[in-house]
């Protein structure tokens, strides 16, 4: 029994901590616990409709940049067309059968192989070496 009456008398000396604890508890509750029914409504309103205009403006620029992308993807397509006739018509222009219908349009003739005179230049070969590693060195 004296034990008993010794932890009753402790108890009572430990009752002021909880209390201190529950008071700090209380005042660590947040802001939006101690506002009123209206000001937590008012709150609630103005933080959905921020989070609506955030929603918006990345929509929209989102909206901006799929715009570009098409208008890209299209300036490409137009650009590949372009090139595939570019291509068409250098191929064209190369052939020998064109070739030799513009020149016959300008007025050239071809010359008969026999009457051709070759003219023979001594060293040539290594002015077109010299003249080729000078385009290899220069970028």
């Amino acid at each position: 029994m004296d034990r008993l009456k010794h932890r009753d008398s402790g108890s009572k000396t430990a009752l002021p901590k909880p209390i201190v604890a529950a008071k700090r508890r209380r005042q660590l509750y947040p802001f939006f616990f101690s506002m009123g029914p209206v000001a937590l409504s008012i709150c609630s309103v103005l933080l959905i409709g921020l989070m609506a205009v955030l929603y918006l403006t990345q929509v929209g620029q989102a909206v901006t940049a799929n715009q570009q992308i098409q208008n890209y993807h299209d300036e490409q397509a137009v650009l590949q067309r372009q090139n595939q006739d570019l291509a068409a018509i250098i191929a064209q222009e190369q052939s020998p059968n064109y070739i030799a219908a513009k020149a016959h349009a300008m007025g050239l003739v071809p010359e008969d192989p026999k009457a051709v005179k070759v003219i023979v230049v001594k060293h040539l070969e290594q002015m077109l070496n010299s003249v080729q590693n000078n385009q290899n060195i220069q970028p």
